[in-house]
């Protein structure tokens, strides 16, 4: 004797907290080009720079098609000129298929590894590798789910379930046998009447697509997560091609070590041996002649490149030529400036045979109205309200200083502007945090008017020690 429990379910309501952290970048959403790549006054969080943003979004296109790569560009300007975030829109714009790696040029000196190894991780991280396999799956609608329990034995009521799926095509209509693992995989995944499924056969693994539209008016309100979708039509069992996307130095990862890939959260990376990578690439060259893999070269970003030695530009130079090179932007504020391990100067502290290889892109200093413009748009993404005097001093103030000092004041305003119970930022609260906190040129002038009463101060006299050891 077996009773039948019909599976509709409805699903379980849990509040959850999403916290949204607020960094010096999280505005950008892309370089802000239309489809001509002309780049908008604002758009998508950029402000200005508007040759620059349209060079760069030439690079991302031609990434975009695989026509460039182990080639190298330089984002040239003084400090705050919105190279970090050109770079962050270039990600933005390439998405998540294409591996984009960001590092300072301070990050390569470690105790764990050398600098070329560290700079050859950074390189195969930013190379992906694209391997396609085809899988047998079975995709339908859930007509009907049922699910069996033995009513003998009430201890065996969870171990001893068995059940039957219903799922169906536009054309055809088929019922499963469901096992214990089968159901469980149903329930862990909220599987419901009227959902669009898949089921990997290799592996069991069951996946919702969405929501049929013949269901899309069962209920008078849904979510907005939820995403309805056509029934499938044809078989229900299909061959379908998956694409799983992972980078080099993963791979290498994983080959290196006993623990596999596991390694990879653990942090246990260290120096990897080259026969190691040179199977892998091997492997994955074979896989490409099969037409298994492709290659996605990827975005290396190297902020603050000045600081990079010239073993590291040597060893840059050659591995710009080797096949399995990603496309490296360099972003540096430096103007002549010696190279690092050198006695030699340079411009941008870069040597002159790295710069030949370079594609360079200057950005220019803001306008009074972009930096206002970029104030606004930070005072938005923090979720602070600030009246058009205060925004229009502080973008003064900005002009003065500098704009990363204007952009700091904004959340301290904010605080100021709380405590006195209010929700708006006036220039009074600006002109209190001016006092509070120093910007460069004040913080310089205080130095000079009291270096004397600092340590290690390079204008003061030493301190003559046989005097000093006769008054004891």
């Amino acid at each position: 004797m077996t009773s039948e429990v019909n599976m509709t379910g409805g699903a379980e309501m849990k509040e959850v907290t999403i916290v949204d952290r607020i960094g010096a970048h999280s505005h950008i959403r892309g370089l802000g080009l239309d489809d001509a790549l002309e780049a908008r006054k604002q758009g998508q969080g950029m402000v200005g720079q508007l040759k620059a943003r349209k060079a760069a979004g030439i690079i991302v296109t031609m990434i975009k098609e695989g026509k460039i790569a182990g080639r190298a560009v330089l984002l040239a300007g003084i400090p705050g000129s919105g190279k970090t975030a050109i770079a962050m829109g270039m990600a933005q714009a390439l998405g998540e298929d294409v591996p984009f790696t960001m590092i300072a040029g301070s990050e390569i000196y470690s105790l764990e590894m050398s600098k070329t190894e560290a700079l050859t991780q950074a390189f195969r991280r930013s190379i992906g590798v694209r391997i396609k396999e085809e899988t047998e799956i079975i995709e339908g609608e859930v007509v009907e789910i049922i699910i069996e329990r033995p009513s003998t034995d009430p201890g065996r009521d969870s171990a001893g379930r068995t059940g039957r799926l219903c799922l169906k095509t536009i054309d055809m209509e088929t019922e499963f046998d469901l096992g214990q693992k089968m159901i469980e995989a149903l329930q862990k995944e909220k599987i419901t009447v009227g959902d669009v499924i898949t089921i990997d056969k290799a592996n069991g693994k069951i996946s919702k697509i969405g929501r049929s539209f013949s269901h899309s008016k069962n209920f008078d309100a849904t979510s907005q997560n939820v995403r309805f979708v056509q029934t499938p039509d044809g078989e229900l069992q299909k061959r379908k091609e998956v694409v799983h996307t992972v980078s080099l130095h993963e791979i290498d990862v994983i080959n290196s070590r006993q623990q596999g890939f596991l390694a990879l959260f653990s942090g246990d990376v260290g120096e990897i041996k080259n026969e190691v990578r040179e199977q892998i690439d091997a492997k994955v060259a074979e896989w490409r002649e099969e037409g298994k893999a492709e290659i996605v070269p990827g975005v290396l970003f190297v902020d603050e490149v000045h600081m990079l030695d010239i073993e590291c530009f040597s060893w840059m130079n050659r591995a710009l030529e080797s096949q399995l090179a990603p496309v490296v932007v360099m972003a540096s504020n430096r103007g002549i400036s010696k190279i690092r391990g050198t006695e030699y100067k340079s411009p941008h502290g870069i040597p002159i045979d790295l710069l030949d290889r370079l594609i360079i892109v200057s950005t220019e200093p803001y306008s009074r109205m972009e930096l206002q413009k970029i104030i606004q748009i930070r005072c938005e993404e923090e979720d602070v309200e600030m009246d058009e005097e205060a925004l229009g001093g502080l973008t003064a103030l900005g002009m003065k200083t500098s704009l990363r000092y204007a952009l700091q004041l904004i959340t301290t305003s904010a605080l100021v502007a709380l405590k006195r119970k209010s929700s708006v930022v006036t220039t009074q609260d600006i002109k209190k945090v001016y006092h509070l906190f120093c910007d460069r040129e004040r913080s310089t002038e205080y130095l000079k008017e009291h270096e004397q009463e600092f340590l290690f101060s390079e204008d003061v006299a030493p301190v003559n020690q046989d005097v000093e050891m006769s008054s004891n």
